[in-house]
């Protein structure tokens, strides 16, 4: 399967999305400069809305730059899958030019282990455990997400509250257009705060669930990879299993029939041996019962007297 490294990126452009829309707010804010100063800062009898919207601002901002480390983190992993792949296709180590802390260099090595080790391999508990891992990041944007709309109910209901108190103090006392003041500036924080949770809850949760599809694209072609590519490198079947054992039986059993011709060689030379000693024993008393008949021909020849016994 050939992949090449320049692959069209499915993050790019939800990155180029987010700066678009960073941009174009920034533009409609300094547009409408005076309106919201308006709304925000001028004309207000207490702190509160101040305080809630910047409570707001904080963790939409908190969750943004943790929703771009995401997307830049995931990034980086479909660029290192993409190499991972070039690497596989150009017949080089497929760990060149990566890191060891990339998804796919790490499954890469625990699979190698596993089959280094003799292992069983299980897909389902490796992808499982990918995607624990991988959920585990989420974790704060997750709270900033289902937290922002209801700072902006919470804003709300103190606000309200507060203008309730300015009602109140309009029924109690006389003087009412200080009372009439905190009602319309009890009304206007709750207006503001919804206004400005609702519209950070739009912007981060659309953008969240962004991330969502780009974790769900990187861990599919993870798994994906590992399917296709390198399961068939690494996993050990049954059948293959039994192959190289009946490959082992049958070269043991080549390995008994040498040992047997090698032994059947032996005896055979043993005894050629046993025969060659026979023969040469029967030589040497041929040759002792010749020697002393010469000797007995040589004593009558020159007439000498045998040695006494």
């Amino acid at each position: 399967m050939a992949v090449k490294e320049n692959q069209t990126s499915y993050i790019r452009p939800i990155l180029t999305q987010l700066i678009v829309l960073v941009l174009i707010c920034l533009g409609v804010a300094f547009w409408q400069r005076d309106f919201l100063a308006e709304v925000y800062l001028r004309n207000q009898l207490t702190q509160v809305g101040w305080f809630i919207n910047s409570g707001i601002f904080v963790l939409f901002l908190a969750g943004m730059v943790k929703l771009v480390r995401l997307f830049v983190s995931y990034s980086q992993e479909e660029q290192a899958i993409n190499r991972f792949l070039a690497n596989l296709d150009l017949a080089v180590e497929p760990e060149s030019g990566l890191t060891g802390e990339s998804i796919i260099v790490h499954r890469y090595r625990t699979l190698r282990d596993l089959h280094q080790r003799r292992s069983p391999i299980n897909h389902n508990a490796l992808a499982a455990t990918l995607l624990a891992h991988q959920s585990s990041r989420n974790t704060f944007p997750k709270f900033i997400h289902n937290i922002l709309i209801l700072t902006g109910v919470f804003g709300t209901i103190v606000s309200l509250a507060i203008a309730l108190f300015g009602a109140s103090n309009m029924i109690v006392t006389a003087s009412e257009a200080g009372s009439l003041g905190m009602v319309i500036h009890g009304m206007s924080a709750a207006l503001s705060t919804t206004m400005t949770a609702i519209l950070a809850y739009l912007f981060f949760g659309y953008f969240y669930l962004r991330l969502m599809d780009v974790q769900t694209h990187v861990i599919s072609r993870v798994e994906e990879a590992t399917t296709t590519i390198l399961l068939p490198r690494f996993q050990t079947q049954p059948e293959t299993v039994i192959e190289d054992f009946a490959d082992i039986i049958r070269a043991a059993a080549a390995l008994v029939k040498r040992l047997d011709a090698s032994q059947a060689q032996y005896a055979d030379v043993a005894d050629e041996l046993k025969d060659l000693l026979s023969s040469y024993r029967d030589e040497m008393q041929r040759n002792s019962a010749a020697l002393e008949k010469m000797i007995e021909l040589l004593r009558e020849g020159f007439r000498l007297h045998q040695p006494p016994q």
